[in-house]
């Protein structure tokens, strides 16, 4: 059975001036199903019992088409895709074909814009027609070739401030930055760069967008010594502030940020007061 959404090898039945139709390896061209490849994407030479790769869809009358375009998503799978333009019925999105996919408003786990990278799942809709959603949890896959330490990329989904920020890693494995680490003022739709801290037990993975503590600290430290420059040289809080403080002027846990502080100590570049933080002249 002929599927839209899904690039699948069919066979050449029968030619006409405007294209050739196409069945299932082996179907019976009388009574079996076909689906028409339009005579500009059948390839040159091509004959009755030749095979061709082709990507099936809805053209803009409602039929089952054939293209040999290649599309950037195929069914049940994510991809980050462009937002062409937005309309009364929702935005629509470039999938690499000569007609648009549709992006419904109730699809959307935030109002989009044209020009805007969206990740998606592409999934046939009641009607029988492609369309994509923003929500992709369920499309994601659970048996990443990825282990602790390792470094990959991917697109936050979305953010639950009880849990932490949901991430498609790579645009297909399931991956999460805890609520501990989100400092950084991440949003929905950030592509980001993290290190795998852990494998669950589901096969989901736990992400850190922050380099190892042993690394992280430098940069850490020149982050709170410029803070405190910005500060005329003087911050109003020590590395007792509350947990609440520090995110907000350095997006930092405070566990980082009293490490960066003892770094900058140690290296003579600050000092504590009861009130406070100073930079030392040597810093200035």
């Amino acid at each position: 059975m002929l599927k839209i959404g899904t690039v699948e090898p069919l066979e050449i039945v029968k030619k006409k001036e405007f294209g050739a139709y196409l069945a299932e390896p082996g179907a019976d061209a009388r009574t079996g199903e076909t689906v028409l490849l339009p005579i500009k994407q059948v390839p040159k030479d091509a004959k009755p019992g030749d095979t061709v790769e082709v990507f099936l869809y809805r053209d803009s009358q409602d039929r089952m088409i054939a293209t040999t375009a290649v599309p950037r998503i195929t069914l049940g799978n994510t991809a980050v895709l462009e937002v062409k333009e937005v309309s009364k019925i929702g935005a629509f999105l470039d999938m690499g074909l000569e007609r648009d996919l549709l992006l419904p408003f109730r699809e959307q786990t935030h109002p989009v814009k044209k020009g805007e990278p969206c990740l998606v799942a592409l999934y046939v809709d009641k009607s029988g027609r492609l369309a994509a959603t923003m929500k992709v949890y369920s499309y994601l896959r659970s048996d990443p070739p990825y282990g602790p330490g390792d470094e990959v990329n991917g697109i936050i989904f979305e953010i639950n401030p009880e849990h932490g920020a949901f991430v498609a890693v790579e645009g297909r494995y399931h991956g999460m930055i805890p609520k501990r680490e989100l400092f950084g003022g991440f949003h929905v739709g950030q592509e980001i760069h993290a290190r795998v801290t852990r494998v669950r037990e589901d096969g989901k993975l736990d992400l850190s967008a922050r380099d190892k503590a042993y690394n992280q600290i430098f940069a850490d430290a020149e982050l709170v010594l410029r803070t405190v420059r910005e500060f005329d040289g003087r911050l109003p809080f020590n590395d007792k502030a509350s947990p609440e403080v520090i995110a907000r002027e350095f997006k930092l846990s405070k566990a980082a940020f009293k490490r960066a502080v003892g770094h900058l100590l140690k290296e003579g570049k600050i000092k504590i007061t009861e009130n406070g933080i100073i930079m030392t002249e040597e810093s200035k």
